[in-house]
Protein backbone atom coordinates (compact mmCIF):
# COMPACT_ATOMS: atom_id res chain seq x y z
CA UNK A 1 0.00 0.00 0.00
CA UNK A 2 1.40 3.19 -1.15
CA UNK A 3 -0.10 6.82 0.46
CA UNK A 4 1.15 10.17 0.63
CA UNK A 5 2.73 11.59 3.54
CA UNK A 6 3.42 14.97 4.63
CA UNK A 7 5.90 14.96 7.21
CA UNK A 8 8.88 17.15 9.07
CA UNK A 9 13.09 16.18 8.71
CA UNK A 10 13.96 15.34 12.36
CA UNK A 11 17.66 13.85 11.63
CA UNK A 12 18.99 11.01 9.13
CA UNK A 13 21.15 8.17 9.57
CA UNK A 14 23.16 6.58 6.34
CA UNK A 15 22.20 2.97 5.00
CA UNK A 16 24.13 1.55 3.14
CA UNK A 17 26.10 3.56 -0.20
CA UNK A 18 23.01 5.06 -1.83
CA UNK A 19 19.86 4.79 0.79
CA UNK A 20 19.25 6.89 4.38
CA UNK A 21 16.69 6.87 6.67
CA UNK A 22 14.69 9.83 7.03
CA UNK A 23 14.03 9.95 11.19
CA UNK A 24 10.54 12.06 10.89
CA UNK A 25 7.74 13.01 12.83
CA UNK A 26 4.05 12.96 10.70
CA UNK A 27 0.22 13.65 11.48
CA UNK A 28 -0.28 10.04 10.37
CA UNK A 29 2.22 7.80 11.45
CA UNK A 30 4.11 10.16 14.07
CA UNK A 31 7.48 9.30 14.71
CA UNK A 32 8.91 6.62 12.29
CA UNK A 33 11.87 6.20 10.27
CA UNK A 34 11.71 5.97 6.35
CA UNK A 35 13.89 4.44 4.17
CA UNK A 36 14.59 6.63 1.00
CA UNK A 37 17.12 6.50 -2.40
CA UNK A 38 20.05 9.08 -2.28
CA UNK A 39 21.75 9.82 -5.49
CA UNK A 40 24.77 12.18 -6.27
CA UNK A 41 22.00 14.67 -7.45
CA UNK A 42 20.11 14.16 -4.19
CA UNK A 43 20.23 17.84 -2.70
CA UNK A 44 21.62 17.57 1.06
CA UNK A 45 19.83 20.53 1.66
CA UNK A 46 16.53 18.85 1.21
CA UNK A 47 17.36 16.80 4.31
CA UNK A 48 18.05 19.28 6.73
CA UNK A 49 17.11 19.46 10.48
CA UNK A 50 12.99 20.43 10.45
CA UNK A 51 12.58 20.90 7.56
CA UNK A 52 8.78 20.02 5.55
CA UNK A 53 8.65 17.65 3.02
CA UNK A 54 6.03 15.37 1.43
CA UNK A 55 6.38 12.29 -0.34
CA UNK A 56 5.44 8.47 -1.18
CA UNK A 57 5.09 6.34 1.66
CA UNK A 58 5.14 2.23 0.88
CA UNK A 59 4.91 -0.03 3.80
CA UNK A 60 6.51 -3.02 3.83
CA UNK A 61 4.63 -5.83 5.43
CA UNK A 62 7.66 -7.82 6.68
CA UNK A 63 9.26 -4.63 7.90
CA UNK A 64 8.75 -1.33 10.50
CA UNK A 65 11.10 0.74 8.29
CA UNK A 66 8.35 1.81 5.35
CA UNK A 67 10.01 3.41 2.25
CA UNK A 68 9.63 6.99 0.82
CA UNK A 69 9.86 8.51 -2.79
CA UNK A 70 9.09 11.73 -4.65
CA UNK A 71 9.87 13.74 -1.73
CA UNK A 72 9.55 17.42 -2.25
CA UNK A 73 9.56 20.34 0.32
CA UNK A 74 6.55 21.97 1.37
CA UNK A 75 7.91 25.58 1.83
CA UNK A 76 11.91 26.96 1.72
CA UNK A 77 11.89 28.15 4.98
CA UNK A 78 14.29 30.70 3.96
CA UNK A 79 13.89 32.66 7.11
CA UNK A 80 15.28 30.07 9.06
CA UNK A 81 18.16 28.80 6.09
CA UNK A 82 19.43 32.54 5.74
CA UNK A 83 20.16 32.52 9.70
CA UNK A 84 23.01 30.86 10.46
CA UNK A 85 21.87 31.07 14.51
CA UNK A 86 17.79 30.26 13.22
CA UNK A 87 19.41 27.04 11.37
CA UNK A 88 21.63 26.07 14.80
CA UNK A 89 18.21 26.21 16.67
CA UNK A 90 16.54 24.04 14.52
CA UNK A 91 19.85 21.39 15.21
CA UNK A 92 18.61 21.93 19.10
CA UNK A 93 14.59 21.46 18.63
CA UNK A 94 15.26 18.46 15.90
CA UNK A 95 17.18 16.52 18.34
CA UNK A 96 15.29 17.50 21.33
CA UNK A 97 11.71 15.98 19.33
CA UNK A 98 13.98 12.64 18.20
CA UNK A 99 15.20 11.94 21.68
CA UNK A 100 12.17 12.99 23.49
CA UNK A 101 9.39 10.66 21.12
CA UNK A 102 10.03 6.74 21.22
CA UNK A 103 10.42 5.09 17.76
CA UNK A 104 6.12 4.54 16.67
CA UNK A 105 5.12 7.49 18.97
CA UNK A 106 1.76 9.02 17.74
CA UNK A 107 0.50 12.52 19.74
CA UNK A 108 -2.16 13.87 19.10
CA UNK A 109 -2.01 17.38 17.81
CA UNK A 110 1.69 17.57 17.85
CA UNK A 111 3.11 17.28 14.10
CA UNK A 112 0.42 20.90 13.72
CA UNK A 113 1.86 22.04 16.99
CA UNK A 114 5.43 21.36 15.59
CA UNK A 115 4.87 22.47 11.99
CA UNK A 116 3.12 26.17 13.53
CA UNK A 117 6.52 26.45 15.54
CA UNK A 118 8.48 25.74 12.69
CA UNK A 119 6.55 28.12 10.32
CA UNK A 120 6.62 30.98 13.39
CA UNK A 121 10.39 30.84 13.86
CA UNK A 122 10.76 31.15 9.94
CA UNK A 123 8.50 34.32 9.92
CA UNK A 124 10.10 36.02 13.16
CA UNK A 125 12.43 39.19 12.38
CA UNK A 126 13.75 40.04 15.80
CA UNK A 127 13.30 39.18 18.68
CA UNK A 128 13.56 35.48 19.09
CA UNK A 129 16.59 34.35 21.36
CA UNK A 130 14.08 33.10 23.55
CA UNK A 131 12.43 30.82 21.12
CA UNK A 132 14.05 27.77 22.39
CA UNK A 133 12.30 28.19 25.64
CA UNK A 134 9.41 28.78 24.89
CA UNK A 135 9.10 25.69 22.32
CA UNK A 136 10.20 23.39 25.47
CA UNK A 137 7.28 24.83 27.60
CA UNK A 138 4.77 24.23 24.66
CA UNK A 139 6.48 20.40 23.93
CA UNK A 140 5.27 19.30 27.44
CA UNK A 141 1.55 20.72 27.22
CA UNK A 142 1.82 19.17 23.28
CA UNK A 143 2.77 16.10 25.24
CA UNK A 144 -0.03 16.24 27.41
CA UNK A 145 2.78 17.39 30.85
CA UNK A 146 1.15 20.32 30.82
CA UNK A 147 3.52 22.47 33.47
CA UNK A 148 2.55 24.16 36.52
CA UNK A 149 4.65 26.28 38.19
CA UNK A 150 4.76 23.96 41.65
CA UNK A 151 5.09 20.88 38.74
CA UNK A 152 8.15 22.67 37.28
CA UNK A 153 9.54 24.35 40.11
CA UNK A 154 11.63 21.22 41.27
CA UNK A 155 13.87 21.51 38.44
CA UNK A 156 13.97 25.56 38.40
CA UNK A 157 16.99 25.65 40.28
CA UNK A 158 17.90 29.41 40.81
CA UNK A 159 16.25 30.26 38.12
CA UNK A 160 12.38 29.94 39.49
CA UNK A 161 11.51 33.61 38.86
CA UNK A 162 12.35 33.96 35.35
CA UNK A 163 10.71 30.44 34.77
CA UNK A 164 7.54 31.35 36.65
CA UNK A 165 7.13 34.72 33.90
CA UNK A 166 7.47 32.61 31.36
CA UNK A 167 5.15 30.32 32.31
CA UNK A 168 2.75 33.01 32.78
CA UNK A 169 3.70 35.34 29.59
CA UNK A 170 1.76 34.87 26.12
CA UNK A 171 3.78 34.05 23.46
CA UNK A 172 4.85 37.58 22.34
CA UNK A 173 5.00 38.69 25.60
CA UNK A 174 7.80 35.75 26.36
CA UNK A 175 10.11 36.85 23.39
CA UNK A 176 10.82 40.28 25.67
CA UNK A 177 11.47 38.56 28.69
CA UNK A 178 15.34 40.39 29.31
CA UNK A 179 17.48 36.86 29.96
CA UNK A 180 21.14 36.69 29.53
CA UNK A 181 22.62 33.72 27.45
CA UNK A 182 23.79 31.98 31.03
CA UNK A 183 19.78 32.45 31.99
CA UNK A 184 18.91 30.81 28.92
CA UNK A 185 21.01 28.51 28.38
CA UNK A 186 19.99 27.16 32.55
CA UNK A 187 16.40 27.53 31.67
CA UNK A 188 16.65 25.11 28.51
CA UNK A 189 19.00 22.57 30.53
CA UNK A 190 16.14 22.71 33.65
CA UNK A 191 13.25 21.84 31.19
CA UNK A 192 15.09 19.71 29.54
CA UNK A 193 15.29 17.85 32.90
CA UNK A 194 11.84 18.26 33.53
CA UNK A 195 10.61 16.86 30.03
CA UNK A 196 12.95 14.10 30.82
CA UNK A 197 11.91 13.20 34.09
CA UNK A 198 8.02 13.09 32.40
CA UNK A 199 8.91 11.28 29.47
CA UNK A 200 10.72 8.77 31.33
CA UNK A 201 13.47 8.22 28.69
CA UNK A 202 16.37 10.11 29.12
CA UNK A 203 17.51 12.57 26.46
CA UNK A 204 21.21 13.08 26.21
CA UNK A 205 20.44 16.54 23.93
CA UNK A 206 24.12 16.43 22.74
CA UNK A 207 23.59 20.18 20.83
CA UNK A 208 22.23 22.21 23.92
CA UNK A 209 26.27 22.48 23.55
CA UNK A 210 26.08 24.10 20.56
CA UNK A 211 22.73 26.22 21.99
CA UNK A 212 25.15 27.47 24.35
CA UNK A 213 27.22 28.68 21.96
CA UNK A 214 24.91 31.09 20.44
CA UNK A 215 23.45 31.84 23.51
CA UNK A 216 26.79 33.78 24.37
CA UNK A 217 26.10 36.26 21.01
Amino acid sequence: MTFPVEFIVLSTTKFGESRMVIHSLSRELGRRGLLVSVGKKTPASLFLPLNVLEGEVTENPKSDLWSVKGLSAISPLQGIRGDIRKNTVTLFLSEVLFRALPEGAVEEGLYDWCLRSIFTLDEMDSDWSNFPIRFLLELSTALGFSPTFDDIAPFAGENIAELERLLSASFEESMLIPLSGARRSEISESLLRYIEFHAERPLRVRSLDVLREIYRV
